[in-house]
């Protein structure tokens, strides 16, 4: 059990990852839901754009409300949209209260955005007063966010993506740390991307700094495998030799969404192309990363690139991005 920075929250320090649910149904959400209570695992983090996953687990959770800490998060960007997805939220989860309520993932350019009389964080503190959400946390996959976030003194908890082969939060996870802020690792196996998700876990719990990660699970078994983890996590000499070597396999065409690349241009959301690509291939949810890519603006898809080059100049990891684009196309634009 780990103390959560300030929040007064005592969590395991494997929690769970509610995008999954999206692809299994109510009846086989209850049975990770009870394999997670047999664990031990206490802390639940869902979204408001996870489809069906708040109702899911809300509906697995009556009950024993108590035995869990439960944080999802929101993409709105003003005051009347955010109180209104708190509500949906409440009512989503069956609750009274939500532990943890997060700007969803806000990206650097929207940052300054968030403030003001009719922005969405006004929504956050008065809910947070009225008692109907303890804590305010923020996501991103933006590095300049979770690093203003953590200077700004206005957020609790962190969200970012840290993994063996993603690390450059980490000097912004031990700032955070030290701060009393809690700090939640999103994508602990790079998306699918890592395969061993027991060396992946032990690569992130070996790290004092971390409060949480959050693996994504859809089976008791895959909630016993991430939890077992937990019995010893101390990095071998094999350990760091397999590290070593998805490192060296994986960092040469893996976008890691440091958003170098942008802006692009032509307007192509880059990141986010990969990203969608990745929940297609790595995540199984082939039907909603088609979705949400034909949810994107035309010019933000990949489809739209002239092939400049101006992106794969700025990458700091020389990505060869214009075939990676090409990838996405063939993958969501069947």
């Amino acid at each position: 059990m780990r103390e959560f920075g300030k929040t007064g929250m005592n969590i395991k320090r494997v929690g769970f990852g509610g995008i999954p649910i999206q692809r299994i149904s109510q009846e086989d959400t209850n049975k990770v839901i009870d394999e997670l209570e047999r664990c031990g695992v206490n802390f639940i983090d869902t979204a408001r754009g996870y489809t069906i996953s708040e109702e899911y687990l809300g509906n697995a959770l009556k009950g024993r409300r108590e035995k869990f800490y439960i944080a999802t998060k929101s993409m709105s960007r003003d005051y009347e949209s955010m109180k209104r997805d708190i509500e949906i939220s409440l009512k989503n989860l069956q609750t009274d209260y939500i532990d943890l309520y997060q700007m969803h993932n806000v990206k650097p350019v929207e940052y300054d955005t968030l403030f003001g009389e009719d922005r969405a964080y006004r929504a956050l503190l008065e809910a947070k007063e009225a008692g109907k959400i303890k804590h305010i946390g923020i996501t991103s996959h933006g590095l300049e966010t979770v690093e203003r976030a953590v200077e700004s003194g206005k957020f609790e908890t962190i969200q970012f993506p840290y993994n063996i082969v993603e690390n450059q939060a980490d000097e912004v996870f031990k700032k955070a740390h030290q701060k009393g802020i809690g700090t939640i690792v999103m994508k602990p196996l790079a998306g699918g991307a890592i395969d061993d998700g027991t060396l992946a876990m032990k690569y992130l719990l070996s790290r004092e700094y971390i409060d949480v990660a959050i693996p994504g699970m859809d089976t008791p078994e895959q909630v016993r495998e991430n939890t077992a983890v937990l019995q010893n996590f101390e990095l071998t000499e094999e350990d760091n030799a397999k590290i070593s070597k998805i490192k060296s396999e994986l960092g040469t065409n893996f976008c890691r969404r440091c958003e170098y690349c942008l802006p692009c241009p032509q307007g192509i959301n880059i990141p986010q192309n990969f990203l969608l690509e990745g929940y297609y291939n790595r995540y199984g949810l082939q039907d909603w990363a088609v979705d949400r890519y034909n949810g994107l603006a035309e010019n933000e898809r990949a489809s739209n690139c002239i092939e400049c080059g101006a992106c794969q100049k700025k990458c700091p990891y020389e990505l060869p991005i214009i075939d990676m684009l090409k990838k996405v196309v063939n993958t969501l634009e069947k």
